[in-house]
């Protein structure tokens, strides 16, 4: 008998990632394709959704002729969130797509606060305002290229939008669709009084269905193109933190463990059983895949202030010489790190926020500085889970990212958290939980809860290093320098 298997699809910034997966999780093929990332002014991040389409095609057409007689049963979709893809009524994308690092909407955030207060939008949509999302982005084109915004029709999110290619239908689900910054969380449906308050229509917004649940299937064109069979089922799927929750096995029935990623940004994750957010909107709380809902709580500079480190101080050395120096000094012995090099995410939410390295001496050499570093990274990433702490219930997390291959910044991670922190076996990504989240429309299990507990990763753990004197050292310093901050 034939094996079946799916299809994940992931959207990303830098390009797109497909995987083929069988039902016990084992990857019998996978493809990447880049694409450029535009800026045509500082602080704006585009990109052509054709490039988006044009990769995925050909990722696909690679997987499908890798699969050695395996037949696709269903694909599913994942990608980078908050992006605005806007289209006319013909379906045609009327300009660039902006994406989630988009720095251009400042004055459209004040507006949104200015019209629905912060605490009424976290009530409401789990967030405040926040430049990256879409929303804000739907309004700047309505302020700045208003022959644009008179075309809009529909505003998709990126994979949404790759859907919509695929399958002739225009749809999103929660994961993705509450990065939006006006879905109301509780219902899981667009807020009206929201987009009210901003002059919008929800007919804007494609319907939302679940996570699991079938966007349509492919056209006959695509699957030519593509090598797939015909009326190959497509899966909403979920966004990019979501999906890959999914493939690391987070449930929101299963709240006690969470993820830490060390990637350019550093990421906790802590799944939820009820929508609860912060009520200051610090960190940022979405609807989860599996039907339960998540916390997030992101630093902006975490494996990229390591490799910041590296490119501007130390060209020669190899990243792995930084680290086994930041291991031999044992401490930072007083130098203190704060990692923002782009701003910062949470708690603080604030894009005037700067890094900076105090406490330097003529004693301290390099391998000081790159402890410091590790150090401010995890400091500021135990910024952002003191919020999260009372709201959520994880005790244990999945280290995920380029950085969780160093035992030492695991270590530091769990000693600043006071988590347990484990390195799992392997490392599913986005495409890995868009394809897992395929699986029951492809009659791999019976419930998206049953293929997820099949195929959770198991982890080892990693070491806690004591870190509570310089944890103490470091909120000192932060909040001195905090003051000098202008805003």
């Amino acid at each position: 008998m034939t094996e079946g298997v799916t299809l994940g699809v992931d959207v990303g910034t830098s390009g797109v990632k497909v995987v083929a997966l069988t039902r016990r999780g084992e990857v019998i093929a996978e493809a990447t394709r880049s694409y450029p990332l535009h800026t045509p002014r500082p602080g704006w991040t585009q990109q052509d959704p054709s490039d988006w389409v044009r990769g995925a095609t050909e990722a696909l057409r690679d997987v499908a002729s890798n699969l050695d007689g395996r037949v696709p049963l269903a694909l599913g979709l994942s990608g980078q969130m908050h992006g605005l893809v806007p289209l006319d009524g013909g379906g045609d994308v009327i300009r660039p797509a902006m994406l989630w690092n988009d720095a251009r909407t400042g004055a459209q955030v004040e507006a949104i606060e200015a019209r629905v207060s912060r605490a009424e939008l976290v009530a409401r949509t789990g967030n405040r305002a926040v430049a990256g999302f879409q929303l804000p982005k739907i309004l700047w084109l309505r302020d700045e290229e208003p022959q644009a915004f008179a075309r809009l029709r529909c505003a998709l999110l990126p994979k949404d939008y790759l859907g919509f290619v695929l399958t002739g239908q225009k749809r999103t689900e929660p994961s993705d669709a509450s990065g939006v910054g006006a879905l109301h969380l509780a219902s899981k449906s667009w807020d009206r009084d929201v987009l009210s308050a901003l002059d919008l229509d929800a007919s804007l917004f494609p319907d939302v269905i679940a996570s699991h649940e079938v966007v349509g299937t492919l056209s006959d064109a695509v699957a030519q193109a593509c090598g797939l069979p015909r009326g190959l089922l497509v899966v909403a799927g979920g966004g990019d933190n979501a999906a890959a929750g999914v493939g690391l096995g987070l449930t929101s029935s299963r709240r006690d463990v969470g993820s830490v990623s060390l990637g350019t940004s550093g990421v906790i994750f802590a799944p939820l059983s009820d929508a609860t957010p912060d009520p200051e909107g610090r960190v940022h709380l979405f609807a989860h895949a599996d039907g339960g809902y998540h916390l997030l709580g992101v630093t902006l500079s975490a494996a990229g202030a390591l490799q910041w480190l590296k490119d501007k101080i130390a060209p020669e050395a190899s990243l792995e010489t930084l680290l086994e120096e930041a291991r031999g000094v044992g401490s930072s012995q007083g130098v203190t790190f704060l990692p923002y090099l782009a701003g910062e995410r949470s708690p603080w939410m604030d894009p005037a926020l700067r890094g900076s390295w105090s406490g330097l001496s003529l004693a301290h050499e390099r391998g000081h500085l790159t402890r410091a570093v590790l150090e401010g990274v995890a400091f500021s990433l135990a910024d952002a889970f003191d919020v999260m702490r009372p709201l959520s219930h994880v005790e244990t997390l999945l280290a995920t990212g380029g950085g969780a291959r160093s035992d030492l910044w695991l270590g530091l991670v769990s000693g600043a958290l006071d988590k347990a922190v484990r390195r799992p076996s392997h490392e599913p990504g986005a495409a890995h939980g868009a394809a897992i989240l395929a699986m029951p429309a492809a009659g791999l299990y019976a419930s998206l809860e049953e293929a997820m507990d099949a195929l959770r990763p198991r982890g080892d753990a990693v070491a806690a290093l004591p870190a509570a004197a310089e944890f103490a050292l470091y909120r000192t310093r932060r909040d001195l320098e905090r003051l000098h901050v202008p805003t």
